[in-house]
């Protein structure tokens, strides 16, 4: 274990015997940090906390501050963060409320770049991508694999859908569905995350199922109802597909167009 001797370590934390500490940091709280994982100088953790195997974080990130919400009243919530989380330069990640979660999930191997912003009550998929000051507001779920562009902004609330990709400079105030991308000051959809799938290992076959599913849903000019029921006679048992239709079908705030449709 190597703490720099600026650094404030209170004596609840529990660190695994190879955590590295930088200069300068505030580590205070119900803690738990796990092996291998290096933090780096001028960093805050506080609250409740617990940090996964092998994450990197890098210096000015703060971690488990208390929640930007009014109703807040310093019930005893927790950020939760995976193994292989590489959390870059003044991030920030607050704790949940009794308003939903009360926890805040980060995944394994999520990258959250600089000036990121993770609210309260969120969960964040495995292999998620943030790119530099991408936000999040309280209660988004974003699911595996899934890439937000730079200084994009989601409504509180909303979802993107697992192996989805939101552009840079995007609002997103309407559900993202599983597979495809969207960009836009207020979200649209344009077709199927190929390049993402493709490097994710996704056959040809699944991809091309995908994506007439996609047509089929958005851009045929059926009812939406109709669409489902065919999709589920042509493609009964396709995970994929019936991935993309639940998440539709759960659907609270509504689901974003199709730019064409």
């Amino acid at each position: 274990m190597r703490i720099h001797p600026s650094a404030i370590v209170g004596k609840g934390v529990k660190l695994a015997e190879d955590v590295e500490i930088g200069a300068f940091c505030v580590i205070e709280g119900d803690i738990e940090i796990g092996k291998g994982t290096k933090i780096g100088n001028r960093v805050t953790i506080k609250g409740r906390v617990k940090i996964g195997e092998n994450c990197k974080i890098y210096d000015g990130a703060v971690i488990g501050e208390e929640p930007q919400h009014l109703r807040y009243e310093g019930e005893e919530s927790e950020v939760l963060i995976g193994n292989r989380v590489l959390i870059r330069e003044y991030v920030t990640i607050h704790r949940g409320t009794k308003l939903d979660k009360m926890k805040t999930v980060i995944g394994d191997e999520v990258m959250l770049m600089a000036y990121s912003h993770v609210a309260h009550d969120c969960v964040v998929g495995k292999g998620v991508i943030m790119a530099n000051c991408a936000t999040l507001g309280g209660h988004v779920e974003v699911g595996e694999y899934s890439f937000i562009g730079g200084l994009s902004a989601v409504h509180q609330w909303a979802r993107i859908g697992p192996y989805a990709m939101v552009g840079g400079l995007t609002g997103v105030s309407l559900d993202i569905p599983p597979f495809t991308r969207a960009s836009g000051q207020h979200a649209h959809l344009y077709g199927v995350n190929t390049v993402g799938l493709e490097r994710r290992g996704f056959s040809k076959e699944r991809i091309s199922a995908i994506k007439k599913a996609y047509r089929l849903l958005f851009r045929s000019g059926i009812l939406r109802k109709e669409a489902i029921e065919e999709l589920r006679r042509e493609f009964k048992d396709n995970e994929d597909i019936e991935l993309l239709i639940d998440f539709i079908l759960s659907s609270k705030r509504g689901v974003a167009r199709d730019a064409k449709g």
